[in-house]
């Protein structure tokens, strides 16, 4: 029987997803001898654990065996995607239930930007998301001040160079909308990559400022008819499609959202 179909973790990765720190922050807790398990000190990152049965402590603090939680928020416009803000503005867990526990926004969306925004506790599975490697799509439907040409879109296809020297692309394709201002247009783009501001550097880059920026897509997650400031939690399947994207064994605890 393997170490997954166990209930058994590395325990850096259960510390990980106990929110209380990255696994490097964690790892570097256990060669330091801060971290217990059954009373036992434990100097090994990579030793298998149990989080539901064995008792982890770190400074003699045990953690908290909370379940894995996963949601889906379509974010209104001027709230923080953030856990919490020291200027009093509203952040994005302001719309959590009170039993979600220590759940944080997968990446970000501007202050100036809505859509889909991922919240779980599940902190190995961000780091994962967020990673460069991964690639995930990120697909936005974008209105833009004016009408990009044909040759704008190529441009944004093959990579428009924004104000850091970086080459940044997307995939791009017109839509049919309403304008809410007279004068602009629609644009989807997806992109697999989730740089600061990104979107709206590149449409700035080819000549056509943002005038409304709506997230879609995370990955394999849509916001469907969410409607904003709404939140809804992920089904099973959802999470495992997430989980699909990263390597390794799926968490062994409980998933209920």
């Amino acid at each position: 029987m393997s170490a997954a179909e166990t209930g058994q973790v590395r325990l850096q990765v259960a510390l990980a997803r106990a929110g209380i720190a990255s696994r490097r922050a964690a790892a570097q807790a256990i060669v330091e001898g801060r971290v217990s398990v059954n009373g036992e000190i434990a100097r090994e990152p990579g030793r298998r654990v149990d989080p539901s049965n064995d008792e982890i402590r770190i400074d003699d603090i045990p953690i908290d065996r909370e379940p894995l939680r996963y949601y889906a928020l379509h974010k209104p416009l001027g709230v923080l995607s953030a856990a919490s803000d020291d200027r009093g503005r509203p952040t994005v867990t302001k719309f959590l239930p009170s039993d979600a526990g220590r759940c944080v926004p997968v990446g970000r969306l501007d202050l100036e930007s809505e859509g889909l925004l991922l919240l779980t506790n599940d902190g190995p599975l961000i780091n994962s998301l967020l990673h460069p490697s991964n690639r995930l799509p990120r697909e936005y439907i974008v209105e833009l001040r004016g009408r990009p040409s044909d040759n704008d879109l190529e441009r944004v296809h093959t990579g428009v160079r924004l104000d850091d020297g970086v080459i940044a692309r997307a995939n791009p394709k017109r839509l049919r909308r309403p304008s809410s201002t007279p004068g602009t247009s629609w644009l989807r783009l997806t992109l697999h990559q989730g740089r600061k501001r990104e979107i709206r550097r590149i449409c700035e880059a080819i000549g056509y400022p943002v005038v409304r920026l709506i997230r879609v897509r995370f990955g394999p997650i849509r916001l469907r008819d969410l409607g904003s400031g709404q939140l809804r939690p992920l089904t099973d399947h959802e999470v495992r499609l997430l989980r699909a994207r990263v390597p390794g064994p799926e968490p062994a605890q409980d998933t209920t959202v």
